[in-house]
């Protein structure tokens, strides 16, 4: 892929500034920078939601999906607009409350059965962000259909290093059959390039930290050198000194408090894969750099994904924290029975209870996240103003397998074009690639429709 950015030592203080594309280098090393004054200016408002206008910040997009659905009576708020109650498992919301929406209605119809009976899990997954019906098939004649970030890559990933980044907590099988007669790469994939393509998922942060800052061909040297305890920073502290002199003190500040992130997530990349070379090796090979902790886990991905979004090496994004049907663990909130098993509660109250635990434990990671968006300073606001960013899932009630009401949080403003702060009420069945046709717009896509849409997603602007 041809490298679009600029070496320092080739960044003359002019009236337009630094360029946008600037990048700090040595040894191999690429680290590409946050968003800085000197990059020029900083409007953020779009003359309407939609409107495809220049802007120097960028817009991000990303799409969380967590699987089994939640158990929906104690997901759903009570209320409309701004005077709404957060329900017990979005509690953890309330201290990002403004920064998002809450949006019920939403249906994924091509993941109901349609005529193919059960493997719900399955096409859950698969329709996710596709919007596709997915054949059944365990073999290797798997269709579905373009999902939504890679259309908005396909238009916008020239601007950045990467096109798009998928990351994820557990890992792929593309063979065999996963769900009812359903490949396992319809399970274990959201992001698809074409019809019959998955776009694999990076599930070790140490891969995705060498995405971040370099060509994978790289990739095995710059693991040594985290293993040897070598920062990125330190291969790149030359051009970062030349670099501070031609800056303001606010831009000084900026750039210190990003480098201080980059260490911090080296040293917890660093201590995952300590863990996995002390850790006694199961029957089964476990990728290495992987920490034992779920919420490690979870947290350290989200902390990648911030951290790319921060130095614009890519717009578009997919967080898949559970492949379709996951029957993971959670023993760090006291749930050792599998999330699968678990959903499927019929009732049984201490099922229920440990489902109402997971589901919150989810919440609490993105809601994590929601909020380092939002304290990380970018141009007159923040990046999490600058983004837009889906959770959910494309089941609805856990334990009713059903399709519609989906469990769907929408965080950011959009460049403005936004109104966050609600709980947004769609009328039953509102097809979710509305909301991407919507999204989709806001990127400067040249998008009619997408999926089953029927047009963009109204009332997001308010």
């Amino acid at each position: 892929m041809t490298d679009r950015t600029t070496n320092v030592d080739d960044l003359p203080m002019n009236a337009r500034g630094i360029s946008r594309r600037a990048a700090l280098r040595g040894l191999g090393v690429t680290m590409a920078l946050p968003w800085l004054e000197a990059m020029g200016g900083a409007g953020v408002a779009r003359a309407a939601a939609g409107a495809n206008l220049p802007a120097s910040i960028p817009l991000r997009m990303a799409f969380v999906f967590t699987p089994n659905g939640v158990n929906y009576p104690h997901w759903v708020p009570q209320g409309a607009g701004r005077d709404y109650t957060l329900s017990p498992t979005l509690e953890p919301i309330a201290p990002v409350r403004e920064h998002v929406n809450i949006l019920t209605g939403l249906t994924l119809d091509k993941a109901r059965a349609n005529g193919d009976g059960p493997g719900d899990h399955a096409r859950s997954s698969a329709s996710f962000l596709t919007g596709c019906q997915a054949r059944k098939t365990a073999g290797n004649d798997i269709h579905i259909g373009i999902s939504v970030d890679q259309f908005a890559a396909r238009q916008v990933g020239r601007q950045t290093r990467l096109p798009s980044l998928e990351i994820g907590c557990e890992g792929s099988r593309l063979a065999g059959s996963c769900d009812s007669g359903y490949s396992c790469a319809y399970t274990s994939n959201i992001s698809w390039r074409d019809e019959d393509t998955p776009v694999p998922k990076l599930i070790d942060p140490g891969d995705v930290f060498d995405q971040l800052f370099g060509d994978a061909a790289q990739s095995a040297s710059r693991r040594a050198i985290l293993q040897r305890r070598a920062s990125v920073l330190d291969f790149v502290a030359d051009d970062a000194r030349r670099l501070d002199h031609k800056l303001g003190m606010s831009d000084r500040r900026k750039l210190d408090e990003f480098q201080t992130s980059v260490r911090e997530i080296e040293r917890r990349v660093q201590r995952a894969l300590s863990e996995s070379d002390q850790a006694e090796m199961p029957d089964a090979t476990r990728p290495s750099g992987i920490p034992r902790s779920i919420t490690e886990h979870l947290d350290l991905m989200y902390d990648m994904l911030l951290l790319a979004f921060r130095m614009d090496v890519t717009r578009v994004a997919t967080f898949m924290t559970g492949h379709g049907g996951s029957n993971r663990t959670f023993p760090e909130i006291g749930v050792t029975d599998g999330h699968h098993n678990m959903s499927h509660h019929r009732g049984d109250e201490q099922m229920v209870e440990k489902i109402r635990k997971i589901d919150r434990f989810y919440v609490e990671r993105f809601a994590r996240f929601v909020q380092r968006l939002a304290e990380t300073p970018e141009g007159e606001g923040t990046l999490l103003d600058h983004c837009m960013i889906m959770f959910g899932s494309g089941i609805s009630d856990g334990n009713r397998h059903n399709h519609e009401n989906l469990p769907i949080v929408l965080a950011g403003r959009g460049g403005g074009t936004i109104d966050t702060g609600r709980l947004v009420q769609y009328e039953r069945n509102t097809p979710l690639c509305n909301l991407y046709v919507a999204l989709l717009e806001r990127m400067g896509c040249d998008v009619a429709s997408f999926g089953d849409s029927t047009g963009p997603l109204k009332a997001l602007s308010g």
